[in-house]
């Protein structure tokens, strides 16, 4: 567990936390659909087990991390490092949150804290955001975030049957 401040807390994923992050995904579907590929091949809970099972094994294994955001102990939404580089010490950050969470800074603050955990620790130094061009919100994100613009990659993300541009972030720790 990370605490971020006296509201938001990021728990490692598990278990226990199939069922709300199987509802959570549910709730906000149509939502998520418009930014990420992957909700539309979650059709039941299993399928949420199967994905946080083996998150758990990245997890365990230094190779990626996921965390869940809690939000005045309620699940709010997702921070994760979807791959981890151990020796270049990079990470590369996905998140989702909550349609009715959004707008509060929560993924803000559990970024800064999610990040400062692992440059502490001395396991990580970059962070990279890739986000598609058309994601005004996550591109903004990441500036506020103190994230520098690397560079556009053409088609690189696949979405809703077509290829989009994404940009890419990196805030690297000295």
């Amino acid at each position: 567990m990370i605490p971020v401040n006296d509201a938001i807390t990021l728990r490692a994923v598990d278990d226990v936390f199939v069922t709300p992050l199987y509802q959570l995904t549910q709730k906000n579907r149509d939502w998520l659909q418009q930014s990420l590929n992957w909700p539309q091949f979650v059709n039941d809970e299993e399928d949420t087990r199967k994905n946080v099972q083996g998150n758990v094994m990245l997890h365990q294994r230094g190779y990626a991390k996921m965390y869940l955001i809690f939000y005045h102990q309620a699940l709010a939404g997702v921070l994760s490092f979807n791959l981890i580089e151990p020796l270049n010490k990079t990470a590369y950050i996905g998140y989702w949150l909550d349609e009715e969470a959004q707008g509060k800074g929560i993924v803000s603050q559990a970024l800064q804290a999610l990040m400062q955990h692992y440059v502490n620790r001395g396991e990580l130094r970059r962070f990279v955001i890739k986000c598609r061009v058309e994601n005004i919100r996550s591109n903004q994100l990441a500036l506020r975030n103190g994230f520098a613009l690397e560079g556009c990659l053409k088609q690189a993300e696949f979405l809703n049957g077509a290829y989009e541009d994404q940009n890419i972030y990196a805030r690297i720790f000295e």
